[in-house]
C-alpha cells in the first residue's frame, strides 16, 4: 500500500518526505567525513539542502539529462503545487523549484526506489563537492 500512495499525494506532501529522505543522505555523508560540531554541520549542510542549492541541482540534472520522464512528472507536481509559505531568504520561483526537487526524492522513497534515491543523492553530493552548484540562483 505504501508503495502506491505516492500516486495520490500532492507535490507538497511528496516534498515533505523527500526533504527528510534527502537530508538523511547529506547528514550521513557529512558525519562520515568526520564533521561533528552541530554548528559546522548545519553550515555545511546548507550547501547541499538549501532551496538555492536544490534549484541549482535540478538545473544540472536537466543539463545532464539525469531524470526519467516519470521523475520529471513528479518534479513538476512538486514545483506546481500551491504552497502558502516559502523560504525567507530566496525567491518564490527558487523555492518552488526546490519543492519539485524534494518531490522527486519523496516519490522515490515512497515508490520503494531506494537504490535510485541513493544514486541521485550521491550524484548531488558529487556535484556540490565539485563546485557545480556555485552558480546558485
Amino acid at each position: 500500500m505504501v508503495q502506491t500512495v505516492y500516486r495520490q499525494l500532492n507535490g507538497i506532501a511528496l516534498a515533505y518526505l523527500g526533504d527528510a529522505a534527502y537530508e538523511v543522505y547529506i547528514r550521513q555523508h557529512l558525519l562520515t567525513k568526520g564533521i561533528s560540531k552541530p554548528t559546522k554541520l548545519q553550515h555545511i549542510a546548507t550547501h547541499y539542502v538549501s532551496a538555492k542549492a536544490q534549484a541549482a541541482l535540478i538545473d544540472l540534472m536537466k543539463e545532464d539529462e539525469l531524470l526519467s520522464d516519470e521523475e520529471w512528472s513528479y518534479f513538476k507536481r512538486g514545483r506546481n503545487a500551491n504552497s502558502h509559505t516559502h523560504a525567507k531568504n530566496t525567491s518564490v520561483m527558487t523555492y518552488r523549484i526546490s519543492t519539485g526537487f524534494e518531490a522527486v526524492m519523496g516519490y522515490l522513497k515512497l515508490a520503494g526506489k531506494e537504490e535510485r534515491l541513493a544514486e541521485l543523492a550521491q550524484w548531488c553530493i558529487e556535484q556540490v563537492e565539485a563546485g557545480r552548484t556555485a552558480h546558485e540562483k
